[in-house]
């Protein structure tokens, strides 16, 4: 395996890594955006602490699935580049 296909997949894995994580923001911050812009409350925690719960609860139901996949391409990557010497 060459280290640009390398680098390749590993810019998939974090691509798929984080997509939940970064959907699930995107879409709280939408609807709480839209929910601040109609009842005119534009307190910072507003949005804030709604975030960070959604971040948590992504992390919580997908945070296993993240770390496996991140650790088999870890080791897939130090296999091949132990080769590469």
């Amino acid at each position: 395996m060459s280290p640009e296909s390398l680098l390749r997949e590993g810019l998939a894995v974090a691509g798929t890594v984080g997509a939940p994580i970064f959907i699930a923001l995107l879409v709280s911050g939408l609807v709480l955006g839209i929910l601040q812009a109609s009842t005119q409350v534009n307190d910072p925690a507003v949005s804030t602490v709604p975030r960070l719960l959604v971040a948590a609860a992504v992390l919580w139901l997908f945070g296993g699935w993240m770390v496996s996949r991140l650790a088999s391409f870890l080791a897939r990557a130090i296999e091949h580049l132990g080769g590469m010497g």
